[in-house]
């Protein structure tokens, strides 16, 4: 029977993080949003995601901070009890502690991913499954949540405000100027990071060309360790921002590049999200699940040839499937990332000025 999906006044989105999913979920809620513009949606996202996307209009947030452990469940029972069921949840993450997250909120239906898709008893907190899919790309999966309430298909957009005292910032620390390159090093796994070296190789080239360079990271002291070693080896001017910005201000950097460069990290979707040039260097994750969105033609992508070599090409097909090794990154060759940095500088682009008034 065909359900009435008119009749959805309030909506329930489970997505506690990681940054980069965050980012591909703000394009499906915001089209949710344009499609249902009558209805209430709550966001139930983790603590440091959500100062990322705290100020989108129309959402309401719960946020949930895994650091406090059981309390934190405690407090969202306690948040959501004497509440009426929500007419729908979209739960759209798999991981055991999110499904734990959605089996405390009431709702009438809950959806859940495709069941090849589903991981940690995702299927024991949702009453049914979306449809199986093709889609294969993170954002393409999150807009099969979307068409499965009815809203039409959509081109991914975002809008992430970023607040004046973010850009003020930015304009201090380049002097006014936009149009730099940012270069985030760091991924939250070691493994996925590339030779401190070659990041400094790539660094000296954009500097050769005339740019600005930014080196960006958190405040985790491995991070600003790693920043600190690509300026000293590049040896050339470099302005080092790790561990010094917020996450609006990490947008903001996004926003006025004219470039950004980074492994499987939550900058590259950031920076996706300002529809700004993106090279993404992957080795352990496909970049066809995982890569910047809208940029799959400038991927340095060392995770398809070494499947081939190790004679795994099915394995192409699946879907979360990742490689392991401390070295796959090694396969990524500075000339393979120059001639992208090359080939995306060559193509007209409109650098974004940042404002001279707040």
């Amino acid at each position: 029977m065909q359900r009435n999906y008119e009749l959805l006044k309030s909506i329930c989105i489970v997505r506690l993080s990681a940054i980069g999913d965050v980012c591909h979920a703000v394009a499906t809620v915001q089209a949710i949003q344009r499609h249902y513009p009558d209805a209430a949606i709550t966001w139930v996202i983790g603590r440091v995601e959500h100062s990322l996307v705290s100020d989108i209009s129309g959402v309401k947030f719960v946020v949930f901070d895994k650091k406090r452990g059981l309390k934190s469940y405690l407090d969202l029972r306690k948040q959501m009890m004497g509440k009426p069921p929500y007419d729908v949840l979209l739960q759209m993450q798999t991981s055991l502690r999110s499904n734990l997250v959605g089996g405390i909120i009431k709702a009438k239906r809950k959806i859940g991913f495709p069941v090849s898709k589903a991981r940690e008893l995702h299927g024991c907190f949702v009453s049914e499954h979306l449809p199986e899919t093709e889609a294969f790309h993170v954002l393409d999966v999150f807009k099969h949540f979307a068409s499965g309430i009815n809203v039409p298909n959509f081109e991914a957009r975002w809008d992430i405000p970023i607040p004046p005292s973010a850009i003020a910032n930015i304009s201090n620390w380049l002097n006014g100027k936009s149009g730099h390159v940012v270069i985030s090093p760091s991924a939250s796994n070691i493994e996925r990071n590339w030779l401190p070296s070659r990041y400094a190789a790539i660094a000296r080239h954009c500097f050769e060309k005339g740019l600005v360079v930014v080196l960006t990271g958190s405040k985790v002291e491995r991070e600003m360790v790693l920043a600190r070693n690509i300026e000293e080896l590049a040896g050339v001017h470099i302005v080092n921002l790790a561990g010094k910005t917020n996450l609006k201000e990490l947008l903001g950097l996004c926003r006025f590049a004219r470039l950004v460069i980074g492994p499987d990290s939550g900058t590259v979707h950031m920076a996706t999200t300002q529809l700004t040039p993106v090279i993404g260097l992957y080795a352990h994750s496909n970049p066809k699940r995982t890569g910047p969105y809208r940029d799959q033609a400038t991927i340095a992508d060392a995770y398809t040839p070494e499947l081939v070599a190790r004679k795994k090409s099915e394995s192409l097909s699946l879907w979360g499937h990742r490689l392991k090794g401390a070295s796959l990154m090694s396969q990524i060759s500075t000339e393979q990332v120059i001639s992208l940095i090359d080939q995306t500088l060559s193509q007209g682009w409109y650098t974004r000025d940042l404002p001279s008034q707040y």
